[in-house]
């Protein structure tokens, strides 16, 4: 006992000793959270809100990392520490290096295995890697996985070592723009609207117990009108008999449960429902339970939100976006999710949930969620603040010829089969992590001509795959009559360029009133913006001309608007923050007011 008492405090030691010698790298910008970041508690918060358990283990921190050719073997010697779950071009990361399409990056480090564990199987997972992620346990291959964007775990249980450290290693290869994969913004040559590469791990990397039978999927979704949720669950290791039971709670009072076979959902009754909206989120608690002869052998807990999203003709013969059945003007940030530190990564859960907190202080009720997908917090963040979302599809490949004001009526995209498949898994995959998300209300699987595709067929899927959602096939982008949405795009100016009698009429972008702040730039003096205004007085007094001019536009068909946008973003000086969160650059209470005149002007 003594001697492990002793290997425990060096252990520790190390650790700290490690912890002393990172730092963030570079000299840009930083946002007031970098200083908060602690490379012994990284991201501490639980990373999956929709689906908890009590016991797991987190594994960001301090990782050994090596770059090298591509094709190498595993590394015997690594360059240094790196900070995960900050992407290797990031200032938090400690590291700052590029990678690129010729290299592959390598991570390691060890971990143990609670006692209180025992028994249990372990499963591995990355909240995201991008973008191509092969994983060892122990020295064994244990998985391989695509996509940027979404979560995915592997059984360890099998090569664990009994009373011994356990080894991980994870190699990562992204070619950035040089590949066909989605990549949102991401380039090898930022400028412009176009910012740094992203690779490696930038979300959360962490241990579960669970039994033999366990849920490994949960999809929730809300019927209003029947007064009910149909849940889905995936089970792992189940037998025919077993059993699922979901329990609705009221503040810890039961409201309602169903049960159903494996294989099946579960329909509950949620009579005279307490609605989900902007103004009054209001969440549900659920118990959901994998019972073999009236034993629990998985529980886990979850929430609900419900809220019904759909179009409907007015008096004018105008189709309008409807929440819970009443016409509501959506009104949102583009919101890009970067930051000056940590790229794809916020630096706590705190910055992460501020700029959600800002946008409704803003007076917006809605974020359009820019060519990027977040960790799921940050929905849940959403969900509890109240905000509706509009969820881009990462644009990737190549872009077609671009038509803006008229129906496309040419050659679209061809992507190789490889890239298409590509496509469609992961779009999946971000749809399936925000499916129970009551904040998601509209996919986007096109912004502008970006990589687009097949739209008629990408939208027929999606819509199939999700059909209590809308669908605004290509924001901005080559326009098809397929989808709920025309959605145009016009700088600065709100616009209409085209009205669609038969869906929904949306502005997916507007605005980009630029305003240059000295001290909180990314590149001293270099910069771009659409307009560019020298005051904080004359930037506002821009965004209220734009605001007067939407809401004559609203009676005209239009049902929502995209205002660009939250923050500034590199050398993107169109923010109604700058890129630091330091300075809110536009009068925040005229811009509040502005923005609920907009969205009363439909009521």
């Amino acid at each position: 006992m003594k001697n492990l008492f002793i290997v425990a405090i060096l252990a520790t030691q190390l650790f700290s000793t490690n912890a002393q010698t990172w730092k963030p790298a570079g000299n840009k910008i930083k946002s007031p959270w970098a200083e908060k970041v602690d490379p012994n508690n990284t991201l501490p918060e639980y990373p999956r809100p929709q689906m908890v358990r009590d016991q797991w283990q987190n594994l960001n921190g301090l990782w050994d990392y090596a770059i090298i050719d591509k094709g190498s073997n595993i590394p015997n010697q690594f360059d240094g520490k790196i900070l995960v779950p900050f992407a290797v071009e990031s200032s938090l990361s400690g590291v700052q290096k590029t990678v690129g399409d010729q290299k592959e990056l390598w991570y390691h480090r060890t971990f143990t295995v609670p006692a209180t564990w025992k028994n249990k199987n372990v499963i591995l997972h990355f909240g995201a890697v991008d973008w191509k992620a092969d994983v060892w346990v122990n020295d064994i291959k244990v998985g391989t996985h695509q996509g940027g964007y979404t979560s995915f775990s592997f059984d360890i249980t099998p090569f664990l070592q009994k009373d011994k450290a356990q080894k991980v290693v994870v190699k990562v290869w992204d070619p950035s723009d040089l590949g066909f994969q989605p990549r949102g913004k991401q380039v090898n040559n930022p400028r412009g609207i176009w910012y740094t590469p992203v690779t490696g791990i930038w979300q959360t990397v962490w241990l579960e117990p669970v039994e033999s039978t366990f849920i490994s999927q949960l999809k929730t979704v809300p019927n209003i009108d029947g007064g009910n949720i149909n849940v889905q669950s995936k089970i792992e290791g189940a037998i025919p008999s077993d059993i699922i039971e979901v329990k609705v709670l009221d503040n810890g009072n039961l409201v309602s449960s169903g049960k159903a076979a494996i294989g099946q959902d579960v329909l509950v009754a949620i009579p005279n429902a307490k609605l989900w909206s902007p103004e009054s989120p209001f969440l549900y608690d659920l118990e959901i339970s994998v019972l073999r002869n009236g034993i629990a052998k998985d529980k886990l807990k979850s929430y609900v939100g419900m809220r019904k999203i759909s179009t409907k003709i007015d008096a004018n013969g105008v189709h309008r976006l409807q929440l819970n059945n009443k016409n509501v003007f959506q009104l949102g940030p583009l919101d890009q999710g970067w930051w000056p530190d940590g790229l794809y990564t916020a630096p706590t859960d705190e910055a992460l949930l501020f700029d959600i907190k800002k946008t409704k202080d803003f007076g917006y009720n809605m974020i359009r969620k820019h060519v990027k997908v977040e960790p799921a917090r940050w929905y849940t963040h959403c969900d509890r603040e109240g905000i509706l979302v509009w969820q881009d599809m990462p644009s990737g490949d190549k872009d077609p010829k671009w038509v803006t004001r008229n129906y496309f009526n040419d050659k679209e995209l061809i992507r190789s089969k490889a890239s298409e498949e590509n496509f469609m898994k992961e779009w999946k995959e971000i749809m399936d992590l925000t499916f129970s998300n009551p904040s998601v209300v509209v996919w986007v699987p096109f912004n502008e001509a970006w990589g687009q595709f097949k739209t008629p067929e990408v939208v027929e899927w999606t819509k199939n795959y999700d059909p209590s959602r809308l669908v605004n096939p290509a924001s901005g982008g080559n326009h098809y009559d397929v989808g709920d949405m025309l959605d145009m795009h016009n700088y600065p100016d709100p616009k209409m360029g085209l009205f669609d009698s038969k869906r929904v009429n949306v502005l997916g972008e507007y605005g980009g009133i630029g305003l240059v702040l000295d001290q909180h730039l990314w590149e001293g003096n270099r910069n771009w913006g659409y307009v560019q205004y020298k005051t904080s007085e004359e930037a506002t007094k821009a965004y209220v001309d734009l605001a007067e001019k939407l809401k004559k536009l609203i009676p005209f068909g239009y049902s929502a608007a995209v205002y660009t946008q939250t923050t500034d973003v590199e050398i993107e000086v169109n923010g109604l923050m700058t890129y630091d969160r330091k300075v809110i650059k536009l009068l925040e209470d005229k811009i509040r007011q502005a923005n609920i005149e907009i969205r009363e002007s439909l009521k």
